[in-house]
Order: C-alpha cells, then structure tokens, then sequence
C-alpha cells in the first residue's frame, strides 16, 4: 500500500481544526503538519474541505438478508462510502431477524467481504422482533453486538423493555429503542396537524412518541441502562432527553438530516418519497431538533437509510410504506440546515456516533498512530442529488441542491470513494 498525502486542507485535530497536511501509511495517520514531505505519495487535494474521521452511521437498513430487492450490503456499502462513512450499525428488522449470534456474525461477515464500510450488526431486542419473549442476547452480545433494538417496532411491553435493560446494562451495552406508541400511532399517514386535517389523512400526534419516550426513561432512572433515542422528531422528545442528561442518566439519542430538514408541509403534495417513520413534524419541531443538536442535546446525526424498491413506493401516498434514502447526502443536509463548525459537525456525525457503539477505530480525531478512517469534506461545494448508487431510490433529497459535497472517503488507508474530477494539487 502506497503512502498517501492528504494536503491543504482543515485538519480536525484532539488540538482542534489546523491547516495542515495528513501523511497515511500502511493504513495509520504517520504524520500530521505542515508541509509534509510527500515523496512518491499519492496526494489528495484537500484545499478548501474539511479533513476528519470518517462519519458513523447509527441506523442503517441494508435490507440483507431477505430483503435484497431493497438493498443488500454491497450497494448499501457503496452508498455509505460516497457519503463519506466508515463504519455503519445495520438494523436488525431483517428477514429472518438479528435475534441470533450466527446471524449477526453473517451481517459482519458480508460487510467485511465488501470492504467498503465496517457493518457493525445491531441484535433484536425481542425474539423475531415479536415483542413478546427476549432475543438471545448472550449469543448477540458474543456476536460483538452492542447495540440492541426492534427497530421498525416499538418495544411496547414495559415489563420485557426493563428485563432486556437489565441483562444488556450488566453486559455495557446500549438498548435503543423506536419510541411511538401503537395505539396513538395507529393508522396514521403523517404528522397529527392542521395539515392532515386539511388532507383528510389520520395523523400521527406528538405524543406517541413523547409519551414513549417519558415511559423509556423512567425505567432507565430504574435500570441504570444506557439508552439511546432513535430518530427524534418532536421538541418535546429532545426537552425529555436535554432533562434526562441534566440528571445524568446514561441517555443519548439520534436526529435524522430529512427531520432537520423538511417540515410536515413537504406532504402537502402527496410524494411518498416524504413518508417516512417518524412522519416530518411542524416547522417548530424542526427548528427545535436543529437547536438541539448544535447544543449537543441530541448527540448525533443518523440516517435511518429505509430503502424500498420503485413498485412499493410508486403508489398512493397512504399505500406507500414508511421509509428514506439518504447515506449519500446526509453530511451535505446537515451542513446545509445546521450550519455547524467543523469540530462541531465531526462532534455530531463522527465521534459521538463511534462513541456511542464502542467502535474505538472510528470517530478519532486526526492525529499520528490513529487509524486512517478518515474522511474528505468540501463545505463550500454546490452539491445536486441527482443520482443514487442505492438500488432505491425513494429520497426526499433526490433533485435538490445542498452544501457540502464528499470529496474522498478512505478505510483503513485505502480510498473507497473518490468524487468525480478530484484531483491532486
């Protein structure tokens, strides 16, 4: 493996952001300053981009197995290498399930015959996802998950949520959780507002995912587990988290880049490609999660990717089902609604993510000995989402203009995204 200069750019470093250049060799960051020699390496033009770890994406669905008409790992890994990512937790709400060791031990093992991405299995909460008796989290766990969840469902039995809380807090790990509740949620096509009125669709209100939320964290005061929110959407949910963490109790939670950026008027038009689960809430509810997450109240950036192949979602807008696209511009969305510096922005879609699941060889701030994981990005650049390397298609992003762009994306040393007409300086 050659060595690899990545020059000019601003270096997030553990001393902060830096002009300088970044020397990989034999997949670790060798050197980090300015002008450094580059003999025989490879240059990356990094002028005018920001040079971090590469992103973690806290909630994928890659489809596989099962459901590969959607997605599978190879082209789930191709869209997350473009968005800048190196590492991935791919959701559990497969067919069959993650609810057993030898299938979270295939996800991984497919990810790392890929070579794209580092697949990172999150287990099943309940067995087959049915919430009625726990999944096998000994084997999960010995697995190398970390993270558990029923995902796509709400773990609506109190009294399993708080024996799964028991067993994974004693283990370390992490029980995320889906929070809307069924009943309230029932039937519903969007956001419970004066919108869904005027529409004639039923609607989903606040409340059934802060009523969950207020429920979860109650048996966490009782558990000490950590927890962590999936895909908050109401400001109501991030005020029980910002409380929940002033009373320092192990929580964190997610924020997807189409809820920071869309408000529930984007279904006035009907588009299924805005259908998704949580539905877009009010503009206040956008502004609000925007808030939360430049004040690190919520503590990082997911992209709950949900593809769905064109004939499921070609259809009605109540007949579609709920789900998004996104790995390969959620930074540039973020970017563009936030506005978040550069530690800031690698705070959100790198370290805090890594942090959260374990994953010590990601989400490391540039400097010598770390592993090369890093990625390229251009905050200036003009980016058109006008194509997808996903075999869905079904993102509200697709025909839009952000900024911020991807410029290089490299695993372990080696570049596994390089955009268009990048070249050396």
């Amino acid at each position: 493996m050659s060595d690899v200069l990545i020059a000019g750019g601003l270096v997030v470093t553990p001393d902060g952001p830096m002009g300088v250049d970044v020397l990989v060799r034999e997949g670790i960051v060798a050197e980090v300053g300015e002008s450094v020699r580059r003999d025989g390496a490879t240059v990356l033009d990094a002028s005018g981009a920001w040079v971090g770890p590469g992103f973690v994406d806290l909630h994928a669905h890659l489809r596989e197995p099962g459901q590969e008409h959607k997605e599978d790992i190879v082209s789930g890994s191709a869209a997350a290498a473009a968005g800048g990512y190196t590492a991935l937790v791919a959701m559990p709400n497969t067919d069959p399930p993650i609810d057993r060791g030898h299938l979270a031990r295939f996800v991984a093992d497919r990810g790392r015959a890929v070579g794209l991405v580092d697949v990172i299995p999150a287990g099943c909460i309940s067995g087959g996802r049915e919430g009625t008796a726990l999944a096998h989290l000994d084997e999960l766990w010995s697995a190398g998950v970390t993270l558990f969840t029923d995902d796509g469902d709400t773990v609506a039995d109190a009294g399993l949520l708080r024996r799964a809380m028991e067993y994974v807090g004693q283990l370390g790990g992490v029980i995320a959780q889906h929070a809307i509740d069924g009943g309230l949620a029932s039937g519903g096509q969007m956001h419970e507002g004066p919108l869904s009125s005027r529409l004639g669709m039923q609607g989903i209100p606040a409340l059934a995912e802060e009523m969950t939320v207020a429920r979860d964290l109650s048996l966490v005061r009782l558990t000490g587990c950590r927890y962590h929110l999936q895909h908050v959407s109401t400001a109501g949910s991030a005020a029980l988290i910002a409380a929940a963490k002033r009373e320092g109790l192990p929580v964190t939670s997610e924020v997807t880049p189409h809820h920071l950026a869309y408000d529930d008027s984007a279904v006035a038009g009907t588009d299924p490609a805005f259908k998704m689960m949580p539905p877009l809430r009010s503009v206040a509810d956008m502004r609000a999660l925007r808030d939360a997450l430049r004040a690190g109240d919520i503590d990082a950036v997911a992209t709950d990717h949900a593809p769905h192949a064109d004939h499921e979602k070609d259809v009605p807008f109540e007949e579609a089902p709920f789900g998004v696209t996104g790995l390969e511009w959620a930074a540039a969305v973020t970017n563009t609604t936030c506005g978040l510096d550069p530690a800031a922005f690698f705070e959100r879609l790198s370290v805090a993510p890594a942090r959260i699941i374990g994953a010590a060889d990601h989400g490391r701030l540039v400097e010598p000995g770390t592993p090369a994981n890093l990625v390229v990005f251009d905050p200036g650049r003009r980016t058109l989402a006008g194509s997808t390397v996903s075999k869905s298609a079904n993102s509200p992003h697709l025909g839009s203009h952000w900024d911020g762009g991807v410029r290089f994306t490299m695993l372990r040393g080696r570049l596994t995204h390089t955009l268009a007409g990048a070249a050396a300086p």
